[in-house]
């Protein structure tokens, strides 16, 4: 079959990454194998392909967003059948789904519904998922009538803002002015333009000099830690990609919270309540996405001959939405 490998462990670029002819994997005991129609990029693809992952085998084959047609079935495994629709968002420490199959766990399995299609399917896995975790299992929104969601643009983002909405709280995005008409569609209650705009005194503004029930981060340690600042009092931080420090930041006096979304982890925890909750929530944000209760994002579908471009697009902050390939 075709796949896109990296041949060596001393490759850290993307123009080292080939489509090359390798072996049709064999499902184990506990999985299925998928016969791939469109796999979603993103950009830890093509980070863990700079800073490389020490347990990869090579040739190593990429890619975490998987959207197709199951093949074949370990003898383990009772729910699925073959020809079953499926998506699922893959462990990064094993070979990946940019090829024409790829053997994946069956808990993480969620099957498609017939009116969402297989590059749809395959958009709303990583950065949904994430954003779905952030809101729909780490936040508590009992009383929260204000969010932050940073960077309302980005593949987590854009979710997390209808996400929020649909709980009916104000959400606030922070954006650059160049995506802020993408954002509109949206329906943010305040739209933020980080590069021109002080973004602590316009959420002052916005909240009466409250503060935010909830900051959902997904920029980065520092301003993170500036939203431990900003936050009302039992308010919570859901960061995705650093932890703060909370050194001189009085956490009990003020009440607040903090979580951490690692929704790959899960496959490396050895919980398996945590490992089928990766199959759980993309079955239910499938199911929003069939019933038109989440928009999907803007999706630029590439051909598999243009994958690694794709990467590189998503490196370079050239498309706004998803990049999805279609591969059968």
């Amino acid at each position: 079959m075709k796949a896109l490998v990296l041949a060596s462990g001393t490759d850290h670029s993307l123009d080292k990454l080939k489509i090359s002819d390798v072996p049709v994997p064999q499902p184990n005991e506990n999985e299925v194998l998928i016969k791939v129609h469109a796999a979603g990029i993103n950009p830890v693809d093509y980070k863990i392909v700079e800073n490389g992952v020490e347990s990869w085998t090579y040739p190593h084959i990429l890619g975490l967003d998987v959207a197709g047609e199951i093949v074949g079935v370990g003898k383990n495994v009772t729910k699925w059948q073959i020809g079953d629709r499926v998506s699922g968002h893959g462990d990064l420490t094993k070979n990946g789904c940019f090829a024409e199959y790829v053997a994946v766990p069956a808990y993480e399995l969620a099957k498609i519904p017939a009116t969402v299609t297989y590059t749809t399917a395959a958009s709303f896995l990583c950065g949904a998922l994430t954003a779905y975790q952030a809101i729909e299992r780490k936040a508590n929104l009992t009383a929260v009538q204000s969010v932050l969601v940073h960077a309302g643009a980005g593949g987590v983002g854009s979710i997390a803002i209808q996400l929020a909405k649909r709980h009916g709280c104000k959400v606030f995005t922070t954006v650059s002015s160049s995506k802020k008409d993408y954002v509109e569609q949206l329906a943010p209650d305040a739209i933020i333009d980080y590069r021109i705009e002080n973004v602590t005194q316009r959420l002052n503004e916005l909240t009466n000099g409250l503060g935010v029930d909830l900051i959902v981060n997904t920029v980065g340690k520092q301003e993170a830690e500036k939203d431990l600042e900003r936050l009302a009092y039992n308010g919570r931080l859901v960061t995705i990609v650093d932890v703060p420090s909370i050194n001189n930041v009085p956490m009990f006096a003020r009440g607040l919270g903090m979580d951490v979304v690692n929704l790959g982890g899960a496959h490396l925890s050895g919980n398996p309540h945590q490992q089928r909750d990766l199959g759980q929530m993309n079955a239910e944000m499938l199911q929003l996405v069939a019933n038109k209760e989440i928009k999907p994002l803007s999706i630029k579908i590439l051909p598999f001959t243009q994958i690694i471009e794709g990467l590189k697009m998503v490196k370079m902050h050239q498309v706004v939405g998803k990049v999805v390939v279609k591969i059968n």
